[in-house]
């Protein structure tokens, strides 16, 4: 009876016990880390994961850019409620990482209201947060730009590079000591795996057994991150691929010699003499079986190659030098501008962890001469200018920066995403195309442009000169930070430090565009017959003083009209006027029609003549003014503009409808939509429309 009641007892005890293991394993296996709502997903490494949102994502400081396909900028909880996979109490979604797209439209969903952006080099889409077939997801999240706790010496490391250890392949490197080998005489039992190499292995000898055996190695201290087969950076293949070798080279002596000497042992087993002197030299060799070809126990640690500098974190940015190679550079200046890049790579401590750079030479033709993923580090970057060849030609340097923006910092040329774009042209003299164009295109685009002009044209350049001031025009506006006039090739050392701390300022980094200088702005004006002559000067002054305030030029802001009553006339077309001054005039010179009222195809008509028309990456702006209510339907080409990227105010006067203003106004209709009881009373949203553009301007990202 006793026995059967312990038998029991051992069963339940069995029985509990497995199931609580079960439970913790199961546990584990579906553990997902949870993530806060300002959390943006390209802070986070891991292409694909699932992670649990928190309740109260909905607010509307969490920024969503997009809809259905994510900027990477965007809240990944906020974006997941925008899309409807989860509400505002939070749950698990599925994220995974697409490619940047050429534009992202803004549209309300789910309490949420997403934003348009023009461009974006990253993407993600959201789904359900349940697990692929086959797919392991990760149980914690790898992050971007976070500092971790100091490291021994005071170094501190990134986040993104503290991940798994990964050892070179077929290496194991024990980090700890192992414990003490224990040697007998009476048999010879060899335990070696060849693949662990231990700092230092003491002995112990006694007289029954001999046995010679490595401890388990521990996890590697210094983590690195990816360093596999098919997961080593193109910059160490070829140094990873050495050490291998090296390291099997390692591990094959050690076990010839492991076991040239154990057999030696064995051999003499029976001749206490000679027995006596293995014992003693394995004692005083700290066994010499696994030192044999080094000098130190130190060197049991392979070493697979030199620390290599992972870069200056506090300058992270994706760099491509845009250098002369004209005929008219000559061979010793083109020489001078090859030693100053050597100086700037230097000077930028390039590395995976901070800045990247890559060349192109322009002539008559721009080529690349290597990428960002080309080199990581300095020495071998420097030792790749010293081999660039000058190609000649003229000066294109237009043309070499279309190259640039539709090339070069793509991701298959190890454009990182998240770190800024930043493109540094050197010219000699003068360019011998035009470059305005090609720079706003690439300023549009988020590439931050320098200029680095050296000397002035000479006497022939000047005969072939296409754009007087033509740094004025392809720079930032910004009071010459993003030029640097050097006066002679002979000096261009000097502005070595000065240009590295202007590049690797991110807070600068912002291109030239403000919220006053990067619109395409429409107004579509009420002119129907109730409006009265009178009226429509108070509306035609409230346009130009709005218009005013914004930095006028081809390629700053523009201005277009559209009046309209049953009909519609297009007053004058963005591309009419270049200064502010003759933008001005021409609203004060615009007749009154006097008509019906039909606001839903003046919408259609807008679009069509101004908008469609628009520059690429112009943020299109509709200020529609009217004093009543429409006779046809609104809610339609309003919807359809708001598809098409147009960021719609609605201003109502007097009889206007207020269901119709905020139709057609972008969401949230109370910082787009107003009204008020009288024409004079205009003036008074000046300051809030133009508030109200700045603020959805800054709160956009800048590459």
């Amino acid at each position: 009876m006793k026995v059967n009641a312990v038998v029991f007892a051992l069963l339940l005890t069995c029985t509990l016990a497995a199931k609580e293991v079960a439970k913790r394993n199961k546990k584990s296996k579906l553990y997902v880390p949870q993530i806060e709502c300002d959390i943006k997903a390209a802070k986070i490494i891991n292409p694909e994961f699932i992670a649990k949102c928190p309740s109260g994502c909905q607010d509307t400081k969490y920024r969503v850019y997009g809809t259905d396909i994510y900027a990477s900028f965007s809240s990944v909880c906020s974006a997941a409620i925008h899309s409807g996979i989860i509400d505002k109490s939070g749950g698990k979604i599925l994220v995974q990482k697409v490619a940047g797209q050429s534009g992202y439209k803004g549209s309300y969903a789910n309490g949420i209201q997403s934003l348009s952006l023009p461009r974006w080099r990253e993407s993600f889409i959201v789904s359900e947060g349940k697990p692929k077939k086959d797919v392991q997801y990760p149980s914690t999240l790898e992050y971007l730009s976070v500092r971790s706790p100091s490291v021994k010496g005071g170094t501190s490391l990134r986040r993104e590079y503290l991940t798994t250890a990964a050892p070179l392949p077929g290496t194991k490197i024990a980090t700890s000591l192992p414990k003490p080998t224990v040697m007998t005489t009476e048999s010879v039992s060899t335990a070696l795996k060849p693949t662990a190499l231990p700092t230092t292995i003491p002995t112990t000898v006694t007289t029954k057994a001999m046995t010679v055996a490595t401890a388990k190695p521990q996890q590697a201290i210094h983590k690195v991150r990816d360093i596999g087969s098919s997961h080593v950076h193109p910059a160490y293949s070829s140094v990873a691929a050495v050490a291998s070798r090296q390291v099997q080279a390692v591990q094959g002596r050690t076990q010839n010699q492991a076991f040239r000497s154990t057999s030696s042992y064995a051999s003499s087993r029976n001749n206490p003499r000679a027995n006596a002197a293995l014992e003693t030299d394995l004692w005083k060799s700290g066994s010499s079986l696994f030192e044999t070809d080094f000098s130190s126990k130190e060197d049991l640690v392979p070493k697979p190659f030199e620390p290599v500098s992972q870069g200056n974190p506090n300058c992270k940015v994706d760099l491509s030098f845009l250098i002369d190679g004209s005929w008219s550079i000559g061979k010793r200046r083109f020489q001078i501008q090859k030693q100053f890049l050597k100086d700037v790579a230097q000077a930028l401590d390039v590395g995976v962890a901070g800045p990247l750079m890559g060349i192109i030479q322009y002539g008559d033709d721009p080529s690349t001469e290597f990428n960002l993923k080309s080199y990581s580090n300095a020495k071998d970057l420097k030792n790749a200018i010293e081999k660039i060849l000058q190609k000649g030609g003229l000066s294109n340097v237009g043309r070499a920066l279309s190259f640039v923006n539709k090339n070069f910092f793509d991701d298959s040329n190890g454009n990182r995403g998240s770190a800024p774009n930043v493109a540094i042209v050197m010219v000699d003299g003068w360019p011998t195309d035009k470059v305005e164009e090609a720079s706003r295109l690439a300023r549009e685009s988020g590439i931050n442009i320098f200029f680095v002009t050296i000397e002035g044209p000479d006497e022939n350049e000047k005969l072939n000169v296409i754009e007087p001031n033509f740094v004025d025009k392809a720079v930032c506006r910004t009071n010459g930070y993003y030029s640097i006039n050097v006066p002679s090739w002979f000096t261009l050392h000097k502005i070595v430090q000065p240009l590295v701390k202007r590049v690797c300022d991110s807070d600068r980094l912002v291109c030239s565009k403000t919220c006053l200088n990067s619109a395409d702005i429409g107004f579509v004006i009420d002119g129907s017959s109730s409006v009265g002559t009178g009226n429509f000067r108070t509306v035609l002054q409230f346009a130009a003083n709005i218009s005013k305030e914004f930095e006028i030029s081809d390629t700053d802001t523009r201005i277009g009209v559209v009046q309209y009553t049953y009909e519609q006339r297009l007053e004058f077309s963005f591309d009419k006027y270049h200064t502010k001054q003759d933008v001005l005039n021409a609203i004060k010179r615009i007749n009154y029609w006097s008509g019906g009222t039909s606001t839903g195809a003046a919408i259609n008509y807008a679009f069509e003549q101004l908008f469609s028309k628009s520059k690429p990456n112009k943020r299109k702006i509709m200020i529609l003014i009217t004093d009543g209510r429409s006779y046809d339907d609104v809610r339609g080409p309003a919807t359809a503009a708001h598809h098409n990227g147009v960021i719609a105010y609605s201003i109502g006067i007097a009889w206007a409808a207020q269901d119709e203003l905020e139709a057609i106004a972008t969401d949230p209709d109370r910082q787009h939509s107003f009204f008020v009881d009288e024409f004079d009373s205009l003036y008074r949203f000046v300051p809030r429309i133009i508030q109200n553009i700045c603020t959805e301007f800054n709160s956009q990202p800048r590459n």
